[in-house]
């Protein structure tokens, strides 16, 4: 493609003097790598492509987003370099595309591009010199547009929750009552006229407190709940909540295998909540195993987290609902509620903690709760007139001040990986 600059001086070429030919050419690499520095500046990825679809200059952007380098793209076609898009499809000479692309290399992102024609004269005639293709990331605002969605969802549900408590809560609380007066009243009717009767008592209460813990987990999955933190040993709390659960894992034959780190710090927790949690994940996985099966947990620490995981050799969790996991009353199971995980994620990040599900159809899954632990150090400032080298790191006279440890960027809560 020809520049403006470029045209002339072609056309004026046989009336140049020799001598200045050199500064000519010097002009057109200085104007060259100005505006490559200006466009490997831009945030937004910048690809040049000739008329028939060959990378003439891609910036550091563009390489960024599509995992390429500078020297391997140019002069290769870019439907070759770029997956998933077709060049004959998108090359018209008349009009400019925009379009969303999802790409998994270097990683999973959202982007949107738009190519347009850079028209110019050729020979005398307006024709199509190439095209220029401007990328932008919109991943950031995808995850921003999902939470502000998920965010309008637990408004509704919580909206709903009050009309639920009082709709639903009171009347069966109102039979639950009636039904044991009615079996008072019974007690004076003969013990044959008794035995049918008390069967149908016995399926109705059932169903009416199968019916309250489903309204008891709804309304403990939306509804907004303080913690209440007090220092916790995280292996303790572990032990106890498995207290719970011990006989039914035992009736299941589900070999437990734990594996509890030592010297782990004390957790700011509230016990209840996170008991619950735990609960919650145990509970799934040897349901998922059903019998015969082995679910090891264990804790430990890295330097910014605590971490419990929970480890089932069960079903597994099949690739089409993996994305459902945390929708409300999403669920494989024939008497399920669809509310557990959902649940244990709302405890996880009221204590600033993260969620990270790994599963594989038919070979089990993992669940690991991630919390965080910052742990503040100490440095002293040096007095006025002395560098830091000649004060010494936290030695010699001078003013505290607290530092924290700079952390990793942050995953994305609640994260889902299929392995």
């Amino acid at each position: 493609m020809k520049t403006g600059f470029l045209q002339k001086l072609i056309e004026r070429l046989d009336r140049v003097e020799p001598e200045e030919v050199q500064n000519y050419l010097l002009r057109l690499l200085q104007e060259k790598g100005f505006l490559e520095r200006v466009f490997d500046a831009l945030q937004e990825g910048v690809v040049v492509l000739d008329p028939g679809g060959t990378i003439t200059y891609v910036n550091r952007a563009a390489c960024r987003l599509f995992g390429l380098s500078q020297e391997e793209a140019l002069g290769e076609e870019v439907g070759v370099k770029i997956r998933g898009l077709e060049w004959d499809a998108l090359a018209r000479a008349d009009r400019t595309v925009s379009r969303d692309l999802e790409v998994f290399y270097p990683e999973n992102r959202y982007l949107n591009f738009y190519l347009a024609p850079i028209e110019g004269e050729e020979g005398g005639e307006q024709e199509v010199l190439g095209y220029v293709m401007i990328v932008r990331d919109l991943t950031r605002d995808r995850r921003l547009t999902e939470e502000r969605i998920e965010s309008e969802r637990l408004t509704a549900l919580t909206m709903l929750a009050a009309g639920v408590a009082h709709e639903i809560g009171n009347p069966l609380n109102s039979l639950n009552i009636h039904l044991q007066l009615a079996r008072r009243k019974m007690a004076k009717l003969p013990a044959e006229a008794r035995e049918a009767i008390d069967e149908l008592l016995d399926t109705s209460l059932s169903e009416i407190k199968r019916l309250d813990f489903i309204v008891s987990q709804f309304l403990g999955a939306i509804r907004p709940h303080e913690p209440h933190l007090e220092l916790t040993d995280v292996n303790a709390l572990i032990e106890e909540s498995l207290g719970f659960l011990d006989a039914e894992l035992k009736d299941r034959r589900v070999r437990l295998e734990l594996e509890l780190g030592a010297a782990l710090p004390m957790m700011p927790l509230d016990r209840d909540q996170m008991k619950q949690a735990i609960y919650n994940l145990v509970k799934n996985a040897s349901q998922a195993i059903g019998t015969e099966g082995s679910l090891k947990i264990s804790s430990s620490r890295d330097q910014y987290n605590v971490l419990m995981r929970f480890e089932d050799d069960g079903l597994g969790i099949s690739a089409e609902n993996m994305g459902n996991l945390f929708q409300p009353y999403f669920t494989t199971k024939r008497s399920g509620t669809g509310l557990g995980l959902l649940i244990v994620r709302r405890i996880v990040r009221e204590h600033g903690g993260e969620l990270e599900v790994e599963s594989r159809e038919g070979r089990g899954t993992v669940v690991t709760i991630y919390l965080p632990t910052v742990q503040k150090q100490m440095r002293f400032l040096p007095p006025a007139g002395e560098t830091d080298a000649g004060a010494g790191a936290g030695t010699g006279p001078g003013q505290a001040v607290e530092e924290l440890p700079k952390r990793p960027p942050k995953k994305a809560k609640g994260r889902v990986v299929e392995k």
